[in-house]
């Protein structure tokens, strides 16, 4: 159980993002108070459970803190639908959808002996609001967040939180997953999970030991994309920099975030900025086709396994399990496939007895299954939109765009591919989309202001 730290870092995280807004610029205080609210605070089940509200967590609080800060002191200066049409929709039917979710799910769900109760009319208000709060740190994002340089802090910011994440991270890789439990009393997930070979995978206060490899990635193209950007001996302390991070990454031992960082690094690296929105918006593709293929049943699953099974059987078996619990977990979602089947666990299988005897890994899955296609397309949505409007209104346009703009594409691109195994929806990931739709909103103004010269016609 949460010790009093864990409560007293809850209830005191307010008056620190109080004082960080005082201190700093409203973009550099949202990234300081988003991103140490994220690293540091204590993870569920560490919280505070209200009635008809959802939980004050790690993920809630500074949000909810950033934003009644933001609207006390730039109120005038807010805007929270998106000027492009199709992000206010995608943000409308984010916020909304379980509306629909709710009212297709008056029914109690029966498993044999075992049923889960139906959804209530008032539960529509808390799962909306819910989905509100996920999107807070995109909205301030949206408004603080909106220039090349704000795109060089947000860089910045991943790359200095990285280093000072490596040291408990080195700390637990050497002496195993112990902070959160010597700091706030609990262990926040399941120990075992941490253990790989003869050492362990660091934690720190993150959900899941997957969790802290990927921001070490993150942390990694952060840092080469601003090596990058320096020229000559200025660029060698960051480029030792990023070899650190990298080294970091590696004893994370997860597979996946490794495979990233070594097919996007080079990337960074070797191409041109206009050529890395390209491989981003590549990326953010494959992230809206799978669904689509898998619900076809076009993705080579046997081709898939037998290539995992040519690294490793723990390969192959870890996969396997992934298809079937996708397999059936999808058929259960296409029994709802407008909005879904809601909370409380109605998107799994239960045995009679009530046993749960499916596992849902990925965010994509999670989300179909919760609040179905419209559901799905508004999160993917508004979190990939960014991607193709950057590479729409500035990456296919005259004008140099923020050097650093392609790393932070990328970074968000590679986030939601992790989504289709993973379920890493972070609010790191609600502030890249944020900034990099506020950087695309806020060219196309600058290009409309620009006068046309006018030619004679001789």
């Amino acid at each position: 159980m949460p010790n009093a730290i864990a409560t007293l870092a809850l209830v005191a995280f307010p008056a620190i993002a109080v004082w960080l807004f005082v201190r700093l610029p409203p973009g550099r205080a949202l990234l300081a108070v988003l991103i140490s609210g994220y690293l540091f605070l204590p993870p569920p089940p560490a919280g505070f459970n209200f009635p008809l509200i959802p939980p004050l967590t790690k993920e809630t609080i500074p949000s909810i803190t950033a934003l009644l800060i933001c609207l006390v002191m730039y109120r005038g200066q807010l805007v929270f639908l998106p000027s492009h049409r199709l992000g206010r929709i995608l943000l409308l039917l984010f916020v909304f959808s379980p509306f629909g979710t709710v009212l297709t799910n008056m029914d109690p769900v029966q498993f044999g002996g075992f049923s889960l109760p139906a959804l209530r009319p008032r539960q529509a208000l808390g799962q909306a609001l819910n989905q509100f709060l996920l999107a807070v740190p995109f909205l301030l994002a949206r408004n603080f967040l909106r220039t090349g340089d704000d795109i060089r802090d947000l860089m910045w910011g991943i790359m200095l939180a990285g280093l000072a994440y490596s040291l408990p991270m080195l700390l637990e890789v050497r002496l195993s997953p112990q902070l959160n439990i010597w700091i706030y009393g609990y262990f926040q997930h399941v120990f075992d999970q941490m253990i790989r070979g003869d050492g362990f995978r660091p934690i720190v206060f993150l959900y899941h030991g997957l969790w802290a490899a990927f921001l070490m990635m993150t942390t990694v193209l952060a840092a080469v994309s601003i090596a990058r950007g320096k020229a000559g001996r200025a660029a060698l302390p960051w480029w030792g920099v990023a070899a650190y991070l990298g080294l970091v990454l590696i004893l994370c031992k997860s597979m996946a975030s490794i495979l990233y960082a070594a097919a996007l690094a080079p990337v960074i690296i070797l191409l041109g900025l206009r050529m890395q929105m390209r491989v981003a918006v590549l990326l953010a593709c494959l992230v809206l086709a799978y669904p689509v293929l898998k619900t076809a049943e076009l993705i080579p699953e046997d081709r898939l396994l037998a290539a995992a099974e040519s690294v490793s059987a723990n390969r192959e078996a870890s996969l396997r399990f992934r298809f079937d619990n996708e397999n059936v977990l999808l058929d259960r979602a296409m029994e709802r496939p407008v909005f879904g089947w809601g909370t409380w666990g109605r998107n799994q299988i239960y045995s009679d007895s009530g046993e749960r005897l499916t596992t849902t890994d990925g965010r994509w899955i999670i989300t179909l299954g919760v609040y179905g296609w419209a559901g799905f397309i508004a999160e993917f949505g508004l979190l990939l939109l960014p991607v193709f409007l950057v590479w729409w209104r500035v990456g296919r346009a005259p004008g140099v765009p923020a050097p650093i703009l392609g790393g932070a594409m990328l970074i968000l691109a590679v986030n939601t591919l992790d989504m289709v195994p993973n379920a890493t929806l972070t609010p790191m990931t609600w502030l890249f989309a944020g900034a990099l739709l506020g950087y695309a909103e806020q060219r196309q103004t600058v290009r409309r202001q620009v006068p046309v010269p006018l030619r004679t016609v001789l």
